[in-house]
């Protein structure tokens, strides 16, 4: 499974990590995606979403039903 947003397609990024004496290596900036389950029209499924996307409210997760205690 790729590390990929399901909502709005966020994936890493690549760029440089640069030392104090000014090397260059590569790396990588990897978003904080987390797996939810959602409502979706066929039922409730697990998918990968960012985290900017569950507080934005693009996204909203199913509340599992606890036992009641009496």
């Amino acid at each position: 499974m790729s590390r990929v947003c399901t909502i709005c397609s966020k994936r890493p990024m690549t760029g440089n990590q640069i030392s104090k004496s000014r090397r260059h290596t590569k790396r990588r900036w990897l978003p904080n995606l987390q797996r939810v389950r959602i409502q979706t029209a066929e039922g409730t499924r697990r998918v990968r979403v960012c985290t900017q996307c569950l507080r934005s409210g693009k996204v909203t997760k199913v509340i599992s039903k606890m036992p009641q205690i009496v």
